[in-house]
């Protein structure tokens, strides 16, 4: 099934390495997942075994880490430049499982990124609500993209070095239809300045909306593969390089 992948760097009053204050900037994104019927609301964090993976509920009801996980984590990645939240949904039923991972570093570039991943559940969301994940990720994390796409499709899509269209894109830019021709529709990302203004700060791309994007459906392949060459052409699919 489809995963959605956001690429994003810390800000400038973000650069602590301790887990609690980037974790917290996830609330809404966790609170979210936990109110829909497909992911569900307890998280735990991964373990080397199934016994381990259900010893350390991961949130508290507000979507914050709980004094448990966070004293877990903090001993597990001490003195590590490199840090990382592994969490799934305790499912083990066919189709049910969900997990979370969200990576941040000192250096390198991207800074940060975040994963979510469900065996059925990301389609099973529901197309409405995967744009709204989408926004509330693109409002609170402000990442440079975001994909929702299986892993197979990097195999199809036209650019390596590139963020593939998948069956949505999210980019930090005011796009219109002129500009991406081959969308089916294009879904603006608002978020509010201090007085209360709204203002866009990107858009998500959508390839398919009458049925859930396949990337074995070579008409759903074709759409997204004209849709990355439509926005390299403008220089509006940044490469990973670059980001």
């Amino acid at each position: 099934m489809p995963k959605i992948n956001s690429l994003f760097k810390r800000g400038a009053n973000n650069t602590s390495m301790a887990f609690r204050p980037n974790i917290d900037r996830l609330a809404d994104v966790i609170q979210y997942l936990r109110n829909t019927e497909a992911f569900g609301p307890e998280w735990f964090l991964m373990g080397d075994t199934e016994q381990d993976s259900y010893l350390y509920p991961a949130f508290d009801a507000a979507g914050h880490l709980t004094p448990a996980a966070e004293a877990v984590l903090e001993t597990r990645f001490k003195g590590k430049k490199s840090r990382y939240l592994g969490v799934w949904n305790g499912k083990l039923e066919e189709g049910e499982g969900a997990s979370m991972v969200f990576k941040f570093r000192e250096s390198d570039w991207p800074a940060s990124s975040l994963e979510i991943d469900h065996q059925d559940g990301v389609t099973r969301l529901g197309f409405d609500q995967v744009k709204e994940l989408l926004s509330i990720i693109a409002v609170e994390l402000r990442p440079m993209v975001i994909t929702v796409a299986r892993n197979q499709y990097s195999d199809k899509q036209v650019f390596r070095d590139r963020p593939g269209a998948g069956w949505m894109l999210y980019l930090p830019h005011v796009l219109t239809s002129s500009q991406v021709l081959e969308a089916r529709e294009l879904q603006p990302v608002m978020a509010k300045q201090e007085n209360g203004k709204a203002f866009q700060i990107g858009t998500i791309v959508v390839t398919v909306n009458s049925e859930p994007f396949s990337d074995e459906n070579p008409e759903h392949v074709k759409i997204a593969n004209a849709i990355e060459i439509r926005l390299v052409d403008q220089d509006l699919l940044p490469r990973y390089a670059d980001l």
